[in-house]
């Protein structure tokens, strides 16, 4: 894979359909770290990828873009016994060329034999580079569309349904899809770099990011997989099949409902969040104060989106 990204005039036309979201050929996005809160957005494109049985077909090399002492290989072991390190990376995987099964766990729908996924760690350094050399990478694989998956931490209640706030830089996607253009001003991470690098060589973008409860922040959410799922599905004409998903979020609502009842101060706070939630869904709650209010999550969570302690705010 090469670093260098084609002039941003060599790709303008090659997009006949630039929100072709519905049956075209789709790079789905989702790293780790600083964009993933409970790991959500990856928990997401993981299960695609599974489910469509994808490999891979093209791959960054670490050494150039990974801190170690920041994100740690691992070692692990392998079903003969054998042990070997996984390094941090980041990698599309795409259609394996082989005949797909025909069974209840298959994701269908229009451009589903021809979708894309990568999957990888927030590099350390070079953002720049790292991005060119993966949008390179999707010029080759003749990606017409990419939808970026992220997760953030927010003042959202776990017994509510987990908003997804969708958004495009690209005026095209934003009037078909009827999405929205983000206000966010502040720090970003590695997904918005490379939404900025695919719209300059063509590739049109929509950035999908989900609210997980902050106050549950350190396990896995699979009801904010769900969630981006979900959205993936209204905006791609999709089927994907949940699996086993829908009993893990309820049973991790069930979790963070016996944590609340041992802790009067959290269970007082998820009230006030409840009734905030519920005053925006309320029927007339409009369009533009819901994103406002995402707004509001974003700039609140500063720096940090995927991290952060649980803790009651004043006047939540």
């Amino acid at each position: 894979m090469g670093p260098d990204v084609p002039d941003s005039g060599s790709g303008a036309d090659r997009v006949q359909q630039p929100t072709g979201f519905e049956g075209g050929r789709l790079l789905v996005v989702a790293f780790e770290g600083w964009n993933d809160a409970g790991e959500a957005a990856t928990g997401a494109a993981r299960l695609l990828a599974e489910r469509l049985g994808l490999v891979e077909i093209a791959a960054v090399d670490p050494e150039l873009y990974f801190d170690y002492q920041f994100t740690r290989p691992t070692i692990e072991s392998a079903p003969d016994g054998t042990r070997r390190l996984s390094w941090p990376g980041a990698a599309i995987l795409g259609p394996s060329g082989e005949p797909r099964p025909d069974d209840d766990e298959v994701v269908t729908g229009p451009g589903a034999d021809r979708l894309h996924v990568l999957l990888g760690a927030e590099p350390a350094r070079t953002w720049k580079g790292f991005a060119a050399e993966l949008i390179d990478a999707a010029l080759t694989a003749d990606i017409e569309g990419i939808v970026l998956l992220g997760a953030m931490l927010a003042d959202a209640p776990h017994t509510r349904p987990l908003s997804v706030f969708a958004s495009s830089e690209n005026p095209e996607v934003r009037a078909a899809l009827g999405v929205d253009r983000s206000t966010y001003e502040g720090p970003v991470g590695i997904l918005s770099v490379i939404a900025d690098q695919a719209e300059r060589v063509g590739i049109p973008t929509v950035s999908l990011w989900a609210s997980v409860p902050h106050y549950v922040h350190n396990a896995p959410s699979p009801k904010a997989v769900l969630a981006l799922l979900g959205k993936v599905e209204e905006l791609t004409g999709l089927s994907i099949p949940r699996g086993s998903l829908e009993d893990e979020a309820k049973e991790w609502e069930s979790s963070v409902d016996a944590l609340a009842a041992d802790d009067e101060e959290m269970a007082g706070y998820i009230t006030q969040l409840e009734q905030a939630r519920d005053a925006v869904d309320a029927p007339e709650a409009s369009g533009e104060a819901i994103a406002q209010e995402f707004e509001r999550y974003l700039r609140r969570r500063g720096d940090q989106p995927g991290g952060g302690p649980w803790r009651p705010r004043d006047g939540a």
